[in-house]
């Protein structure tokens, strides 16, 4: 099974809401954050699913990427 490819448009309509799935892109690889209790209905700390967060992440979140590590990778990011 090849890799989801994953656009901007595409990965905005994973943003955890109505069902939808909440998946978020760090440098090109996209992550299934919908089991994570802080990306409850889509937002975390203000953030929201379905974006590209690699500057949050590397510039504002307290815990930077060892978060990202325990997470599903579900296809790569590709602005």
């Amino acid at each position: 099974m090849s890799e989801k490819v994953f656009n901007a448009e595409e990965l905005a309509k994973y943003n955890g809401q109505n069902g939808q799935p909440a998946y978020v892109a760090i440098d090109q690889t996209v992550y299934d954050v919908s089991d994570k209790a802080a990306w409850a209905g889509g937002k975390h700390h203000g953030n929201l699913a379905g974006q590209e967060l690699t500057q949050i992440i590397d510039g504002q979140s307290p815990h930077g990427r060892r978060v990202l590590k325990d997470l599903p990778v579900v296809g790569t990011y590709q602005a």
